[in-house]
């Protein structure tokens, strides 16, 4: 006898030898051993996983000599006719060689007449979607109200493209693909039954290739024993498929929680031997890193479906949810980006290296800036400076003794760099029209510069032990620095070293009070000429604000407040906004206040129209300020110009 190939040779010959679709066969069984059957069934998925094998179980257990049942006995004539696929009342058409219109009237034609053999009349039509708009409208009458003896079976991989009309006169039955564990599971009882050796972890590549599809799957076991002389072994498998070692990834991903550059540029070598998809694989490294943040959040929520689950838990204790999260994103933004590399594994050696360089703000290391520093703070060993440079990404996977000597002999484009912040006058950064003390300027860039890698309430440097080794390191790069930028006979270094002495003895941040941004007004001390300022500070916002700006104060006597609105507000002043504003006023003095809403003429200002008054002066005086201008009036009349007052916009202030 010849060969038969796994698909055909383990098609399943009763509903229960069915993997997976559950949901299906549980309403079809029913419906058999309770006797209610429709007259078209519709079943849709994707290739393989059992359209067209339960539409034949479905016609063998309709035709079984022993009854309609949902376990048709598999030995009388009618059971072992359509399992060999030559029963004459089971009429298989395949649609997608048969989609004119004559072709259907001629299958329909033969429709009223019983079946020769079989209890019913069953026509199977598989993709059923080929089918012409004509052809359609010619079987919606039959298939609407078929002889009693009929019954259609249709199976497409497209539901989308039937019509409604089709749809509405089937009972729709949608497969699922199947998980890679259930698919393992049947693909070890097959190769167990044909007694073929094979390595678990190839028939989870085979699993995986086969994207929920066990006919796929099947198939590729039936390449992959005639690729290793009737064994399943991995390395074949993965030579079949052309797919990589996915231990490599996961020793990749690990490699760069490890900051270990050496060995990811090295594992990355390793991969390109399989001359992989550079795209894939960073999608693939992208799962793994999904897989892992859901490990961390969740353990039990990660099975073994993909054969990894011992893997991945190992490396959810190895990194920490941070730099998940960013190693996360930063591969998503790489695979965005990837079409634009030059070549793609400069892409994707581009994407690891991010991974590498950045770090999460929360995670101790940060990246070295010295350019940004006054020298005098690294020379005295302060770690002002040390806060935003405590060991890069690279430092943290290497040792830290060359550095020094890379950094000994300073660039000069970088010392230039470093000159001209060091001999500007720190009071520069103070606007001509604020009387600050020029200490406060000091304080204030001294700030600025712990801030941009510093929590506000973290104390400045002085008030906390500096790491030695840390201070070491970045003295051995700034006293170089320092020295070479003085050989060049810049005096702004003594002086500047001078005036930034007095930031090192600041007080921590934490301990500056902000200043209140506006004047506080009490109940008794009210007056109606203050509610421009009130409203802006009683907390209200959306709708609510707007129907508040557009009220005038017109009374306060006895800790009664008296509003005029006009007649257009009147129909969003209801008893809602009504309340709110009470309410926040009521918050805003502390204490019981009476509000009166009444519609009557304004009599004084309303916020918004003091608002907009205050703009038109703002306005005004910008125009002013620039016609009066020398250099504005000298560029005017030089080159025969005009002012453009419609173009110059005021300085709004914070309210």
């Amino acid at each position: 006898m010849s060969y038969q190939v796994l698909a055909r040779k383990w098609r399943p010959k009763q509903f229960k030898e069915m993997v997976g679709q559950e949901h299906v066969l549980k309403a079809l069984i029913n419906a058999l051993d309770n006797d209610r059957l429709h007259h078209a069934y519709l079943f849709t998925g994707t290739r393989g996983v059992g359209k067209t094998s339960i539409a034949r179980l479905f016609a063998k257990a309709l035709n079984c000599e022993q009854g309609v049942s949902s376990e048709p006995c598999g030995v009388c004539t009618s059971c072992r006719e359509i399992a060999e696929g030559r029963f004459v009342d089971l009429i298989e058409v395949d649609a997608a060689s048969r989609t004119k219109v004559e072709d259907t009237r001629e299958l329909l034609e033969n429709v009223q007449y019983a079946p020769s053999h079989g209890r019913f009349k069953v026509y199977l039509i598989d993709e059923v979607h080929m089918l012409s708009n004509s052809s359609f409208n010619a079987l919606l009458k039959t298939l609407e109200e078929p002889p009693e003896h009929v019954k259609f079976l249709l199976a497409t991989t497209d539901p989308q493209k039937l019509p409604v009309t089709v749809l509405s006169r089937c009972l729709q039955f949608n497969l699922k693909n199947l998980s890679p564990q259930r698919i393992v599971e049947h693909l070890n009882y097959v190769l167990n039954q044909e007694s073929i050796s094979f390595d678990e972890t190839a028939l989870w590549l085979l699993a995986r290739s086969a994207e929920g599809s066990m006919r796929d799957a099947l198939s590729l076991t039936d390449q992959a024993i005639a690729f290793g002389s009737g064994v399943v072994g991995e390395a074949d498998v993965r030579s079949m498929l052309g797919t990589i070692d996915h231990r490599l990834v996961y020793q990749l991903l690990a490699f760069i929680a490890q900051q270990d550059v050496r060995q990811v540029i090295g594992t990355l070598q390793s991969l390109s031997q399989f001359t992989p998809d550079y795209f894939t694989l960073l999608g693939d490294l992208v799962s793994l890193l999904h897989r892992v943040a859901l490990a961390q959040m969740l353990p039990d929520a990660i099975d073994n479906s993909l054969g990894d689950q011992q893997q991945v838990l190992e490396l959810a204790q190895l990194m920490s949810a941070e730099d998940v999260q960013l190693f996360y994103q930063i591969g998503l933004m790489g695979r965005k980006d990837m079409p634009y590399a030059p070549d793609l594994k400069e892409g994707l050696e581009m994407v690891l290296l991010r991974m590498l360089a950045f770090r999460p703000a929360s995670v101790a290391a940060r990246p070295v800036t010295l350019a940004a520093q006054p020298l005098d703070r690294v020379d005295k060993g302060r770690s002002d400076g040390v806060a935003m440079n405590e060991a890069s990404p690279v430092s943290a996977a290497s040792s830290p003794a060359p550095l020094p000597s890379v950094q000994a002999q300073p660039d000069p484009v970088a010392v230039s760099r470093v000159v001209p912040e060091l001999n500007r006058p720190m009071q520069e950064d103070v606007p001509p029209w604020e009387d600050v003390p020029e200490i406060a300027s000091s304080e204030s860039n001294a700030e600025y510069e712990v801030e941009s890698t510093q929590k506000k309430s973290e104390p400045l440097a002085q008030d906390r032990p500096a790491a030695p080794q840390e201070d070491e390191r970045i003295l051995a790069v700034s006293q170089p620095l320092e020295s070479a930028v003085r050989a060049e006979g810049h005096p702004g270094v003594e002086e500047q070293e001078q005036e930034a002495a007095p930031i090192e003895e600041a007080a921590p941040i934490e301990e500056v009070a902000p200043q209140p941004m506006g004047q506080t007004y009490t109940l008794a001390e009210l007056r109606p000429n203050d509610w421009v300022h009130v409203c802006a500070s009683i907390g209200l916002t959306g709708m609510t604000e707007s129907i508040c700006r557009n009220l005038s104060l017109e009374r306060v006597e006895n800790d009664q407040l008296c509003f005029h609105y006009p007649p257009e507000q009147a129909a969003l002043l209801n008893p809602t906004q009504q309340g709110r504003i009470t309410d926040a006023l009521a918050a805003y003095f502390g204490t019981g206040v009476g509000v009166q809403f009444v519609q009557a003429a304004q009599t004084l200002e309303t916020p918004a129209q003091y608002r907009l008054r205050k703009r038109a002066e703002r306005q005004a005086l910008a125009v002013k300020s620039l016609q009066d201008d020398p250099m504005v009036k000298t560029i005017l009349q030089q080159f025969s110009a005009y002012l453009d007052e419609s173009s110059v916009v005021p300085i709004e202030p914070n309210e």
